[in-house]
């Protein structure tokens, strides 16, 4: 391989791993019990002018999710695919990203009692048909009919799980309601946007840059209160029309259109990544003038500062991976990263089973000592990350 260019069809081995070390980071701060934590580690208040590490985290996911976009959408031209084709994959991908996001975050709404199962069981039941109904089962194999069975029973038990859920009370029932999305349902949003963008412009890095120009502009405008006008439209694409999640997932497809299209070789890459990434920090700061930086408000000044972050971290991995070729340690991240779906909800269905044993196993989720609590997060996060990998082994990885 040379070590000067890089063209589409070469795998860049930084973007496996950062999405990896961003998924580690992801299901650490997601288990880390918060009462005397470090602030530093969490979520920041609405109103508070700053961010931690777990505000960080989850715009770095977005960004990578950006990236692979345009390797994705030129895979699937290579395999023959049409451009109407992979706009309905695209459309398929995103109403499952935000149904299933939808579904869970009702799952604590649920009423047992109307419902007739606990919220746990409810959770678990879903995780376990979804696993079943979106694995991405082996092609040719002896067991073809047994796969499409357990597709069928996946279906069937999330039609069944959605049909009976019912939140509220008996006098005013209530079912499934959208609110924020959830996690899934937000990387819907942000997906579809960035995907239909790359697969309109024909991959243009310019015309990727004018989308991304649009959806800060939309961010801006938000975060100041000036797009009041969209109100009747916010309940369906109040996401969308936010701008934030849009414009971090664009920056993510505008750095992966630039790394595929752009003869530059790879140290000119870096060097752009560095640059980009220091002129959008600085630039968030500029912005904290206006906007404070605030992901709950998701803010443009909190937007850029995360996106400047992401920037600099892939310029930091693409330097040591694809040009001093130093990979020594770095399996587990870029296998976790490859397997991004399956890393993610694996543990949620572990939480799932675990909230329903009658004694208490993660013993280091209590309030009295942060260094347990810190290092017992770090442990589960490993560990998970070690179990997506024996489920794909097992032949066990979500596809959307």
């Amino acid at each position: 391989m040379n070590t000067n260019s890089q063209n589409s069809s070469q795998r860049i081995l930084s973007i496996d791993i950062v999405r990896g070390l961003t998924l580690l980071l992801m299901l650490f701060v997601n288990d880390l019990y918060m009462p005397g934590v470090p602030a530093w580690l969490g979520h920041t208040e609405m109103n508070y002018d700053g961010m931690g590490l777990a505000d960080w985290v989850f715009p770095s996911f977005l960004f990578m999710v950006g990236i692979s976009i345009p390797y994705a959408i030129e895979a699937r031209r290579r395999r023959g695919s049409s451009d109407l084709a992979i706009a309905g994959h695209i459309l398929w991908r995103t109403l499952s990203l935000i149904c299933i996001g939808v579904a869970l975050l009702n799952a604590g709404r649920l009423n047992p009692e109307m419902t007739g199962i606990t919220s746990s069981t409810w959770r678990w039941l879903f995780y376990l048909f979804l696993f079943m109904l979106w694995n991405n089962y082996p092609r040719e194999s002896r067991y073809a009919l047994l796969f499409k069975v357990l597709k069928a029973i996946g279906f069937i038990g999330i039609v069944v799980l959605l049909a009976i859920f019912r939140a509220g009370t008996p006098e005013d029932p209530q079912w499934l309601v959208a609110s924020w999305w959830g996690i899934l349902g937000l990387i819907g949003w942000g997906y579809v946007v960035a995907a239909l963008t790359s697969l309109a412009t024909r991959g243009s890095l310019i015309g990727a840059v004018v989308v991304w120009a649009i959806f800060f502009g939309l961010n801006c405008l938000s975060s100041a209160g000036v797009n009041d006008w969209a109100v009747s439209l916010r309940p369906i694409l109040g996401t969308v029309l936010q701008g934030n999640t849009p414009m971090i997932v664009l920056t993510g497809l505008v750095t992966g259109t630039y790394f595929m299209r752009s003869s530059h070789d790879k140290r000119r890459k870096m060097w752009t990544l560095v640059v980009a990434g220091v002129v959008s920090i600085v630039a968030g700061f500029v912005l904290r003038n206006w906007y404070i930086i605030s992901k709950i408000l998701a803010t443009p000044s909190w937007g850029l500062i995360c996106n400047g972050i992401s920037l600099l971290l892939l310029a930091l991995v693409f330097y040591r991976t694809d040009i001093c070729g130093r990979t020594r340690y770095t399996s587990l991240l870029s296998t976790t990263g490859r397997n991004s779906m399956t890393t993610y909800l694996a543990p949620s269905v572990l939480y799932s089973a675990i909230a329903l044993l009658p004694f208490r196993l993660l013993f280091y989720k209590q309030p009295d000592s942060a260094l347990l609590a810190i290092c017992g997060s770090a442990a589960w996060a490993i560990a998970m990350a070690y179990f997506s990998i024996l489920l794909e082994k097992l032949h066990i990885k979500l596809k959307l």
